[in-house]
């Protein structure tokens, strides 16, 4: 299975991923940052905290692959 690379992106900095994760495809990895995203954005709320504007670049061996913006894992109400 390909590993990936999980890097979230501030406006600030970045917070490498340095272990990745072993996922069965680009599509799987996507699940898995927006799962992600959606954890992370979920603790920041319980603390008052807006983290939309992050997002999570996912990199395989060779580098970027996708970029997800934390605000792709939300649907906004209607």
């Amino acid at each position: 299975m390909p590993r990936f690379y999980f890097h979230i992106v501030t406006s600030s900095m970045t917070i490498p991923d340095l272990e990745g994760t072993e996922v069965a495809s680009l599509e799987a990895a996507l699940a898995e940052a927006i799962q992600d995203a959606r954890s992370l954005m979920s603790a920041a709320i319980l603390n008052g905290l807006d983290i939309s504007s992050r997002r999570i670049e996912i990199h395989d061996g060779n580098g970027l692959v996708l970029v997800v913006p934390f605000s792709d894992a939300i649907t906004p109400e209607p």
